[in-house]
């Protein structure tokens, strides 16, 4: 499996089983409806847990363009692999959004909550302050880099890393730090499926929250482009 592919593949598995148990907890008539955020959280570290297993050999499972960046600016990733590898995320986040959307079609028509509709594909913020967003998400992803970095030590590669350690630092994250934003941590898991989201047939859907979109794309790349010099220049 190419880089390229690896990375498409584990991301599209990442948004299939996390934005797949958002589906299940929050759509009308599902098995798993009003389950809760602790079944939200299990589903994600699962979802990071398959994406990296499945791609860690071939690409070293980045599968979020916050740590791509942050692996570039810590010094053990080339830069001239990032536009390759950002673009094969997002593609891999269009083809899970498409996924759970198809899976749960009758649920999504059965659903008269848009705002829920929403949260399937995309995170919001609990509390909405651009500010204090921000820097929830900055520091979810500055755990979440700074994290894998020193797992990975001594080699310092992300692919190295077991898939299990990663996926309980996301489950941490979540259980943590993930209240007040709904922990996006990745520009592609939450800008890609919000595209989907504007584009799909999807009945009685609102609009996609264009507003707030900008913040989980900018602030995690800064905490992760934090972390990177912190583990790089202090750490390391």
């Amino acid at each position: 499996m190419s880089p390229f592919i690896a990375e498409i593949t584990g991301t599209a598995l990442l948004i299939t089983l996390g934005a797949g148990v958002v589906a299940n907890v929050l759509l009308t008539g599902t098995k798993g409806n009003n389950s809760g955020w602790i079944v939200i959280t299990f589903g994600w570290a699962v979802g990071v847990f398959t994406g990296v297993y499945a791609s860690a050999a071939a690409s070293g499972a980045h599968l979020n363009p916050a740590v791509t960046i942050g692996l570039a600016v810590e010094g053990s990733f080339e830069w001239e692999k990032v536009p390759a590898y950002i673009l094969a995320q997002f593609i891999g986040a269009f083809i899970g959004a498409f996924v759970v959307w198809i899976s749960y079609r009758p649920h999504f028509d059965a659903t008269e909550n848009a705002d829920f509709k929403l949260a399937v594909f995309c995170t919001s913020p609990a509390i909405p302050n651009a500010l204090y967003n921000c820097i929830t998400e900055m520091a979810g992803t500055f755990v979440l880099v700074l994290g894998a970095l020193l797992l990975a030590k001594p080699d310092m590669k992300l692919g190295s890393l077991d898939a299990l350690p990663i996926a309980l630092l996301v489950l941490g994250i979540g259980l943590s730090l993930g209240g007040p934003t709904g922990y996006a941590i990745n520009p592609a898991r939450d800008l890609g499926p919000r595209i989907m989201h504007a584009i799909l047939p999807i009945k009685g859907k609102r609009d996609s929250n264009w507003s707030y979109a900008w913040v989980p794309v900018a602030a995690p790349i800064a905490g992760g482009v934090l972390a990177a010099l912190v583990f790089k220049y202090l750490l390391a």
